[in-house]
């Protein structure tokens, strides 16, 4: 994989990732860290059956800069709702979002989406259909927590891709619970129930609408098999609770930094950005909603049980919008490779920004344009930080923080000028690929149709095949018997006959215009193959390792 920002025009790299700039000189690689933090209004707790909002999705660094980069953009954290105190230590929830993640084996400056479930503790985590922790199929730790649901988008292994150049579109996305199986008694043969939380992924973007994805409620329940006292308090039986934290947390930015003869520190950080409207601020998330059973549950539970069909929309009687103060917070800091914590000082983000309700249901920042550039890229209008910064005492707060300095105030002696931050020469990345054994359930029952190639936007291919949705490898390891299997296939067909790709479920923005995702995750079922099935990644490769002979989408 990655091998870490590439010094060109420096004449030698150590190990450590001290470089020098001159004899006497060292210039020392770290990192910017932290969360900008956006605090929402609170809501009643009855909205306690999932959320959606809108996320701007942009590219962050000018150059992705190698597998140590891992940001998420803003996002959020949805956990279980209790009476009460949380059961003592249980994390346990979804978290997922668009971002860049050290495991991106594909990665461009454009980010990906993950779904992010976290099972209790981490034991295991499930990302997308197909994608958890690790690749080690003999022990699945999350790669069957999630099933495919739509038979129009596909889902590649490492993360659901934008269209690449996205650069301020509003990605909207949501989780709310579907029926779409019943709760029971038992989980893997053990005196534990399961509920009946279908936890689904629903997508608003340019070109694709509607569900996609859901954990599978034993993603959730398998965990108290082996744990007891995990039993009922874990998403597959529980509300979620409405009131979420909003943050972006950053946990690796490049950048250096190096003394001047007076023993004067200074910084410098990867090029850095954020989308620029046409007034100068920039518009980052808009519309959190929460949810109660009636926004969909109910409708859906009706339809599945005889009654009137549901159209998929939300009903806005069971949704409720957070409101903006215009607050925020921002924790990130700059220093070096291991430094510890009283050394890592924080940036000085209120000379850069100023965080903004742009309305009450749009947060976003108002830029101090004397410091913050607006530049331009070939995909939009950005609004970048200052690559350079001088640590200086605060005499009042008695605490050393980065202030921003223009390039020609930092001392040649640093050597930071010359510093660039390209992309980095890598490996060729590992192929994504699935069980091959003729005995797996990978191949019994089998796919009805395939293979088939779809070439991505971010240079890989993605090899699928179209299985019937109750045959998909995720619902075989999902603890259902064949009947229970069998009447999850016939309410799937019912959403696969009657909700559409290309009409709004969940509410759409007020402002701004909606990101697409990689038009070449679009696909289209094969004849006789329009309702119940859907289509499975086996592989995803670059194009010199793809297998040759599959059809194209």
């Amino acid at each position: 994989m990655g091998q870490g920002i590439r010094w060109a025009g420096m004449l030698l790299l150590l190990a450590a990732g001290v470089l020098p700039a001159r004899e006497g000189d060292r210039i020392q690689r770290g990192e910017m860290a932290g969360y900008l933090v956006v605090p929402n209004g609170k809501v009643p707790a009855a909205y306690d059956a999932g959320f959606s909002m809108y996320v701007a999705a942009w590219p962050l660094l000018k150059d992705y800069p190698g597998d140590r980069f891992q940001t998420g953009l803003f996002g959020t954290w949805m956990f279980a709702q209790y009476e009460g105190r949380a059961p003592a230590n249980l994390y346990s929830g979804i978290e997922g979002g668009l971002g860049w993640w050290r495991d991106t084996r594909f990665a461009t400056e454009t980010p990906k989406f993950i779904m992010g479930g976290v099972a209790p503790n981490f034991v295991e985590w499930a990302n997308g259909p197909g994608a958890g922790k690790g690749r080690n199929w003999k022990e699945p730790k999350g790669l069957y927590g999630v099933a495919q649901l739509s038979p129009w988008l596909l889902w590649p292994p490492d993360g659901l891709n934008l269209k690449q150049g996205a650069c301020g579109e509003l990605f909207g996305y949501g989780y709310l619970p579907l029926p779409l199986t019943k709760a029971k008694p038992t989980t893997a043969g053990k005196d534990v129930p399961t509920g009946d939380n279908s936890w689904t992924l629903f997508l608003n973007t340019g070109n694709f609408k509607g569900p996609v994805a859901f954990f599978t409620p034993f993603f959730w329940s398998r965990a108290a098999v082996v744990e007891p006292r995990l039993s009922g308090m874990l998403l597959d039986s529980r509300p979620s609770d409405p009131n979420r934290a909003l943050q972006m947390e950053t946990q690796h930015v490049p950048s250096v930094q190096a003394m001047d003869a007076k023993g004067e520190t200074y910084a410098r950080i990867a090029p850095t950005s954020f989308p620029r409207g046409p007034n100068g601020d920039s518009v980052l998330v808009h519309r959190i909603t929460s949810y109660s059973r009636k926004a969909l549950w109910n409708a859906v539970k009706t339809w599945f049980e005889g009654g009137a069909q549901a159209s998929g929309a939300i009903n806005p009687e069971g949704a409720v919008v957070h409101d903006f103060s215009g607050r925020g917070e921002a924790t990130w800091e700059i220093y070096t490779d291991g430094a510890p914590k009283e050394k890592k000082a924080p940036v000085a983000w209120d000379s850069l920004a100023t965080p903004r309700a742009l309305d009450l249901n749009t947060f976003g920042y108002r830029w101090n344009h004397q410091v913050v550039e607006k530049t331009d890229s070939r995909n939009g209008p950005l609004a970048t930080l200052p690559e350079y910064f001088r640590l200086v005492n605060d005499g009042a707060k008695k605490k050393a923080r980065w202030v921003p300095v223009r390039a020609e105030d930092v001392p040649k002696e640093t050597g930071l000028v010359q510093v660039r931050f390209d992309r980095p020469r890598e490996n060729r990345p590992e192929p994504y690929v699935t069980p091959d054994d003729a005995a797996s359930c990978w191949k019994k029952p089998g796919p009805a149709a395939g293979p088939f190639q779809s070439h991505l936007g971010d240079g890989s291919v993605v090899t699928y095949y179209w299985y019937r949705f109750a045959d998909q490898p995720a619902l075989l390891n999902a603890d259902l018997t064949n009947e229970e299997r069998e009447a999850m296939q016939a309410r799937v067909e019912k959403l696969h006959r009657n909700w559409r790709k290309d009409r709004d479920y969940l509410a759409p923005p007020t402002v701004g215009r909606l990101a697409d995702v990689d038009p070449a995750l679009i696909v289209t079922p094969p004849p006789g193959l329009a309702a119940g099935y859907v289509p499975i990644a086996t592989r995803q490769a670059a194009k010199e390792d793809s297998p040759k002979g599959a059809k194209d989408k």
